[in-house]
């Protein structure tokens, strides 16, 4: 019994040391993959194209107290932004001169409701998220930026508009399969 209990611990770290090299690896030639529910999983091709409605993007969050608590409660993962953030893939909804609300209801575009935006009061552990507010038209500088398929999403219904010099690239999908 303890051997399959080394063996399987073996294992695990091996795969898990692949996964690891693998992503640098993809990272490096321009490919993220994606695991969290907040986009389709898979894989996603950085490509040379302009910021507008309805691409993904990475971005590095901004260095503040919302993104803080997100790594703190693993919202978001480790790695090479300012804050000692991951990069984070979202899908732009509003850009320049388009009208953003954002209150409890959810996320007004134009005055278009955007559907699985409303905010939550707590996470899926009981803990408080934060109510961010915003009635605003953008600026060039500012994406709302947000997940359509997870209602759970850790996205701009809690922490706002992000700016351009935030986003990092556009990416495409290369491949991708439902969770």
């Amino acid at each position: 019994m303890k051997r399959t209990i080394k063996i399987l611990a073996i294992a695990v770290l091996i795969i898990s040391a692949i996964v690891f090299v693998l992503s640098i690896g993809f990272q490096i030639s321009g490919i993220y993959i994606n695991t969290t529910p907040s986009l389709p999983v898979g894989f996603y091709q950085v490509v040379d194209e302009p910021i507008v409605k309805g691409v993904y993007v990475a971005f590095c969050p901004p260095k503040n107290e919302v993104f803080d608590m997100a790594i703190n409660r693993h919202y978001l993962n480790p790695g090479d932004c300012p804050g000692g953030y991951g990069l984070l893939l979202k899908r732009v909804f509003a850009l320049s001169g388009d009208t953003v609300f954002i209150d409890q209801a959810g996320i007004f575009v134009n005055g278009e409701h955007l559907p699985k935006s409303t905010q939550l009061k707590i996470d899926a552990d009981g803990q408080p998220l934060p109510q961010y507010r915003l009635q605003a038209v953008l600026d060039d500088s500012e994406y709302l930026l947000l997940s359509d398929l997870n209602p759970r999403s850790f996205d701009a219904r809690y922490f706002g508009l992000i700016a351009r010099d935030q986003i990092r690239q556009v990416v495409r999908p290369v491949f991708t399969w439902s969770h």
